[in-house]
């Protein structure tokens, strides 16, 4: 039931070995400039920076840069805060980093890859402060720069996001980018055994297949990962990557948007089949329908209430 397996594998739809088949930095360079974020479909990593402390905590085994480097665009980073520092962690399992590394990282990458841009869903984990705003700027101004970031809870087209990180913010405090609640999101990680994967397959299905005829205005989430205590990060990918993988390839041909989504280990067939779902019509936001202007209203009502 538990599924330990140590050898590395590298397949099309899961890989746990060091580094990624092949790679593909710019590929946003060819999406129109006035299309939404929210139109793309993206690949995205869980716990992205968590590669040590044994099966039950590693969730990658590529670093940020070659994650960055094969196509992911959705980075999913928790960090533990204890008098000021901000070190990475996957629950008690410290990662060997800390906010800063990640910040490098990025920045990096996007000053040689200014095409593109880098969503992080930023949360505090195995520490109890909900105050870790405060030490996020601190590292911002250190580590980055302030203008690296989107500022506005409001969606950015392509063309205002290259170049930028835009954080997804699961904490409180003023606005440092969108707020990662307004997102719709699937995001059912338990999985108590391997003869649950059925169940955590059919959220994502059903999450993955209402994305295309949901809001154009808001940016869908699904994560295909999953734990428990009898099936660890790498037996549920195991068990739901090549499902995500034959789900995909039904799909190839339909020109539709599934919003980002979100995996432990992925391989970089994977990340290319995702990559491959680019709108080639889009709503445009000058001649938004009624759904996408609501949606945005209500974005501004948030955004200048927050403000007050």
């Amino acid at each position: 039931v538990v599924g330990f397996s140590f050898a590395a594998i590298q397949r099309p739809d899961y890989d746990d070995t060091p580094n990624p088949e092949f790679l593909n930095p710019f590929w946003m360079a060819s999406i129109p400039d006035d299309q939404p974020l929210s139109a793309i479909t993206m690949p995205g990593t869980h716990n992205t920076m968590s590669l040590y402390g044994g099966v039950y905590a590693e969730c990658q085994t590529w670093s940020l840069a070659s994650q960055l480097r094969a196509g992911v665009r959705f980075l999913d980073v928790r960090v533990r805060h204890v008098n000021g520092n901000l070190t990475i962690h996957h629950g008690v399992s410290y990662q060997w980093a800390h906010f800063g590394h990640v910040l490098e990282g990025v920045v990096d990458f996007l000053h040689e890859y200014p095409s593109e841009t880098v969503l992080m869903r930023l949360k505090e984990e195995f520490s109890e402060t909900n105050n870790i705003y405060g030490a996020v700027v601190d590292f911002i101004h250190q580590y980055a720069y302030w203008d690296l970031l989107w500022h506005s809870r409001l969606v950015p087209t392509m063309g205002e996001a290259r170049g930028k990180l835009i954080i997804l913010q699961d904490f409180t405090g003023p606005d440092l980018g969108i707020r990662y609640g307004s997102l719709d999101i699937a995001d059912d990680w338990k999985v108590p055994t391997l003869l649950n994967l059925e169940e955590k397959w059919q959220s994502v299905y059903k999450h993955l297949d209402a994305a295309p005829s949901g809001n154009m205005g808001q940016i869908f989430l699904t994560y295909a990962s999953g734990a428990g205590v009898f099936a660890h990060p790498r037996a549920v990918a195991k068990g739901i990557n090549p499902q995500l993988y034959e789900y995909l390839q039904a799909k190839a041909n339909q020109n539709q948007r599934f919003g980002i989504i979100c995996m432990d280990f992925p391989a970089a067939p994977m990340i290319q089949m995702i990559i491959d779902f680019q709108l080639k019509e889009v709503v445009k936001t000058n001649k938004p329908d009624l759904e996408h202007a609501t949606f945005l209203l209500r974005q501004m009502i948030k955004h200048f209430a927050a403000t007050k």
